[in-house]
Parts: C-alpha cells; sequence; structure tokens
C-alpha cells in the first residue's frame, strides 16, 4: 500500500530529549545516577505524559523526597535544557515532505503544559497537519489505544502511514497494527527511507 501519510515521534526524532545529560551536567554523573535510582523521574514523567500537571507532579516528587528537592525541582526549571537541541535534519525532512505535500503527523508522549513550552521553542511543532499528544488525549505509546485514535481521527489505513519513532516497543505496536514502520537511530538513515519510498528525492532529502 502506498503511503499517505508520515508520523514522526518527536523525542529523539526532532528534537533530542537527555535529561540524564543536563543532570550529569549540573549535579554530576555519580550524584545523578544516586539520584535516579532512589527517585523515579522518569515514572513522574509519564503522569505528565498522560495528562497530569507538570509543576503540580514535580513539587509532589520534590515534598515527597525533601533531601533531593532541590535536584527533582531541575526537571521542571530546566526541562528546555533536556529538550534541546533540535534535530536539524529532521526538521528539514518535515519541511521537505510538507513541500512536496506529504501529510505530515506528530504523535508523540508530552505533557501539556511541557509541549506549549516546546511550540513556543521550536515552531515547526505547529507545522504538521495532525498532531496527536498523549497529554491532550489521555493515552500514552506503546499502549494500542493512542494508535487507534490516529487511525479513527486521520481516516488514513494502517498500511498507509509510515510511523519513525526511536523507541523498539512504540515502532512495534505500530507494526502490529499494519502501519509500515521506521526505527529512527539518525536522520541520515529516515531520510534515506523516505527516498525509497519515493516520497522525497534525494535532493529533497538533503
Amino acid at each position: 500500500m502506498s503511503i499517505q501519510a508520515v508520523v514522526f515521534d518527536i523525542g529523539n526524532v526532532l528534537i533530542e530529549w537527555q535529561p540524564e545529560r543536563v543532570y550529569d551536567r549540573l549535579i554530576g554523573e555519580e550524584r545523578r545516577r544516586t539520584l535516579f535510582a532512589e527517585v523515579d523521574l522518569h515514572q513522574m514523567n509519564d503522569r505528565v505524559d498522560r495528562g497530569a500537571n507538570w509543576k503540580a507532579q514535580v513539587e509532589a516528587m520534590a515534598e515527597a523526597h525533601p533531601a533531593w528537592a532541590e535536584e527533582i525541582r531541575i526537571w521542571h526549571d530546566r526541562w528546555l535544557e533536556m529538550a534541546s537541541p533540535a534535530i536539524d535534519h529532521s526538521v528539514r525532512l518535515l519541511r521537505a515532505l510538507r513541500r512536496a505535500e506529504v501529510p505530515t503527523f506528530a504523535l508523540s508522549n508530552f505533557g501539556i503544559q511541557t509541549f506549549e513550552v516546546g511550540e513556543r521553542e521550536y515552531p515547526f511543532l505547529e507545522e504538521f497537519d495532525r498532531r496527536y499528544i498523549s497529554g491532550h488525549l489521555g493515552e500514552v505509546k506503546p499502549e494500542p489505544r493512542i494508535y487507534e485514535i490516529v487511525e479513527e481521527d486521520s481516516g488514513v489505513a494502517p498500511g498507509a502511514l509510515l510511523f519513525t519513532d526511536d523507541r523498539a516497543e512504540n515502532v512495534a505496536v505500530a507494526a502490529e497494527r499494519g502501519w509500515q514502520t521506521h526505527h529512527f537511530d539518525g536522520s541520515e538513515g529516515f531520510a534515506e527511507r523516505l527516498v525509497a519510498e519515493g516520497l522525497l528525492t534525494p535532493e529533497q532529502a538533503a
């Protein structure tokens, strides 16, 4: 089946998402490892991705772990440093697809408030034809329902969707539903896939 829309994950596809890197810089790798072992910051972030209030979740976690309160608040106060920089080649691919009139969707685990911050910093996040953001939907990858929402809302058949994501488990669920998929491990590889599918020319994908 020919591809009718390209579906992008955002974190580590269009924008680097590396909380550990920021914590290593700010408090040192050894202390960061201890913090992450004692406080499940990623689980906290998962709740935000499901729609919970970002600042409230960070403050609740800081109150629950007073010895780490200052470090936990980094997740709110320095969040933009964790979600940076943009992956420029991927952004060029997104825009090239749009110029070629290929519909583009975003499918991303992202909080309501964090996505608002992201939109202000990265205008290309407003350029998709459709956006499926977990915080607004109350559903997250790799749970099947969020993929089902994309299918229902867009009206595009699963086999006509090409989805790229850096996490293998997210790609696997899409593939199980019949989507065409690309496990993202760098923009060059995705560019080659878009060319191979006839969606972009090599010049457009450069």
